[in-house]
């Protein structure tokens, strides 16, 4: 009976049990899909990730209180800078939006047509480097928007290039001027387009500009763009003018060069008259300390090493007061022919002799007879 009635009581709990996710499982299932699809349509409205280098410009389609304070706030773009979404991950409302801007320095190359001052048209191609400022984003976009550089940077670089460029002549675009020209369209490029922008917010009040401070934002776009230099990275003349230019250049480097020849040849000059004056002097110097009977001596000593040489030698004894030998050449060579008999001088054959010392050479009979 205890069995029975335990198997009774048991089997009417499971078929509630039964009953009841029969009736709950396809409301279940169907909600799960729903809030599956839901995650999945919404998840890149609500989830924005911001990354390096770039910030976030938040705009609100329906107005709200603020996150640091009770007060309302205004729908649009959020001007206030401490708004500004950062590098990370944020949670925004799905009907709400996130503009992502760049804050790394950029690059941005255009080629403009130009007329030199000579009235000589040009292609210049110029690249301009820029940074934005962070605490001005937000009203850059807000009164520009995300394509700013097509829409004020690039043509404002566009018209300061060609203000500039008429200012200088052909051939000094091409080859002298152009870092100057760089300079100078940098500078007036930041001058100019602090004005353009700053004359965008005028017709704006005050009152647009709440934030979620209570404070109003008071808009500055002047110096929101920081232009950083820009580069002349090439000069297009038409081809008669660039070939003018260049003949002109070098014919100046031709008459540069004859320049410097007339230079260094008046210096070969000023060397060559050093020279012969030293010659001068020196052969003054030694013709006043040499006399006859000093040649003389000299003379004895030569023939005197020439007589304690080991190689065979040609001599002709001088017939001169001093008597002393003429050189003619090596023993090797053929033997000039003899003189006939009378004559002033007599050619000998010297052999090879023993090596003797300048004290026990004989002054006289040098040459040795056959």
């Amino acid at each position: 009976m205890k069995a029975y009635t335990l198997t009774s009581s048991s089997a009417p709990a499971r078929t509630r049990w039964q009953r009841f996710v029969a009736r709950r499982l396809p409301s279940v299932v169907i909600g799960m899909m729903v809030a599956t699809l839901m995650v999945t349509v919404l998840y890149p409205h609500v989830v924005v990730t911001v990354p390096s280098g770039h910030v976030g410009v938040l705009w609100k389609r329906l107005g709200g209180f603020g996150i640091y304070c009770w007060c309302v706030v205004n729908r649009g773009t959020v001007l206030e800078p401490r708004e500004l979404r950062e590098e990370g991950l944020h949670i925004i409302w799905p009907w709400d939006r996130l503009y992502l801007y760049d804050l790394r320095l950029q690059t941005a190359t255009q080629t403009y047509n130009a007329n030199s001052k000579d009235g000589v048209s040009l292609a210049a191609s110029i690249s301009v480097r820029y940074q934005l400022k962070h605490n001005s984003v937000a009203q850059l976009h807000k009164f520009i928007g995300p394509a700013y550089a097509d829409s004020v940077v690039l043509p404002e670089i566009g018209s300061r290039a060609r203000e500039i460029i008429s200012k200088y002549s052909a051939e000094a675009v091409y080859s002298t001027s152009r870092q100057a020209i760089e300079d100078a369209i940098r500078d007036s490029a930041e001058i100019k387009l602090g004005l353009q922008l700053d004359r965008l917010v005028e017709p704006e009040t005050s009152d647009q500009f709440q934030s979620e401070f209570g404070k109003p934002v008071v808009p500055d776009l002047r110096h929101a763009i920081d232009i950083l230099d820009t580069l002349v990275l090439g000069i297009s003349l038409p081809e008669p003018v660039m070939a003018a230019i260049n003949r002109k250049i070098e014919q100046l480097y031709i008459a540069q060069e004859y320049e410097f020849r007339v230079v260094r040849e008046g210096r070969e000059s000023e060397r060559k008259r050093i020279e012969a004056a030293g010659i001068r002097d020196f052969q003054r110097i030694v013709s006043e300390g040499i006399s006859e009977s000093y040649l003389r001596w000299r003379g004895i000593e030569a023939t005197l090493q020439l007589a304690q040489s080991n190689n065979a030698k040609t001599v002709i004894i001088g017939s001169n007061k001093d008597g002393l030998p003429i050189i003619l050449g090596n023993a090797d060579a053929p033997p000039p022919p003899l003189p006939p008999s009378g004559g002033g001088t007599s050619p000998t054959r010297t052999a090879p002799q023993p090596p003797t010392s300048s004290e026990t050479a004989p002054s006289t009979g040098l040459t040795e007879t056959p």
